[in-house]
């Protein structure tokens, strides 16, 4: 980093007009309606996050109940950024083209992939850009794939329907889409998908990667899971892990 613009590591502050000024901007929605009363419980909601110069910068009423704040104010504690340890995928991606190349050597057969948007999701965005032919923002899916025959099922697939087909399709790759995440509720379904894996004698046989808004390696690996895939993720990081995954289990 350039000295001009060297920054204290281990007392970090967010960058607003100034660096190390602490300003951030936080927007949320209070059940009230939009009046003076209702900014003053908006400051009062970022107080109490820990801001202080708390400015409210935009009341918008969404109707006779709801109001919408964008609100101001600035950090008071700092991070330490050098005690920061992040939990992630530890894999050097590859293209379409090396990913294809290492299955036939390697493996001489094509890797059958089942996908799917599990449990009451209706979302197929997230599975459709890892497994579809066109894939997503110039990163072709795993249907492009010379070496992958992907089965993408869709949404609103159940946890017995998902392990069902990955056996009776002897699938080496699993791949689970959690896009609705409300209370929480894509823990309940990727925990009964991976224990009814575990239950049928096939967990270890699989890799089986999970994948949403709200996922991460970590959680992946707490809930049973060979990897997780957030946000800012695409097929050939997937593909590529999937492979690594598969040729690790097979030497073990």
């Amino acid at each position: 980093m350039h000295d001009a613009f060297a920054v204290d590591l281990s007392r970090l502050y967010p960058y607003g007009d100034t660096l190390n000024d602490g300003k951030v901007q936080l927007s949320f929605t209070l059940p009230v309606p939009a009046d003076e009363r209702a900014q003053a419980a908006a400051a009062e909601v970022a107080k109490n996050l820990g801001l202080s110069e708390v400015m409210v910068a935009l009341t918008k009423p969404l109707d006779g109940q709801f109001t919408f704040f964008v609100v101001y104010g600035k950090v008071t504690v700092p991070v330490d950024y050098e005690k920061i340890r992040v939990f992630k995928v530890e894999s050097k991606t590859r293209t379409m083209a090396e990913t294809d190349d290492l299955i036939e050597e390697k493996i001489g057969r094509k890797l059958k992939v089942i996908g799917a948007a599990c449990g009451s999701d209706a979302h197929t965005v997230g599975i459709d850009a890892i497994m579809n032919m066109k894939g997503y923002a110039g990163h072709y899916g795993m249907e492009r794939y010379r070496m992958l025959e992907a089965i993408n099922l869709g949404s609103q697939v159940s946890a017995e329907e998902l392990v069902r087909t990955a056996i009776s399709e002897k699938a080496d790759i699993v791949l689970v889409s959690q896009t609705v995440t409300q209370k929480d509720a894509h823990l309940g379904i990727l925990t009964e998908i991976v224990d009814l894996f575990e239950a049928e004698g096939v967990r270890s046989d699989i890799v089986l990667i999970c994948g949403g808004a709200r996922i991460s390696h970590e959680l992946a690996k707490e809930l049973g899971y060979d990897a997780g895939f957030g946000p800012g993720y695409f097929a050939d990081d997937v593909a590529t892990f999937a492979v690594d995954q598969w040729l690790a289990k097979r030497e073990r």
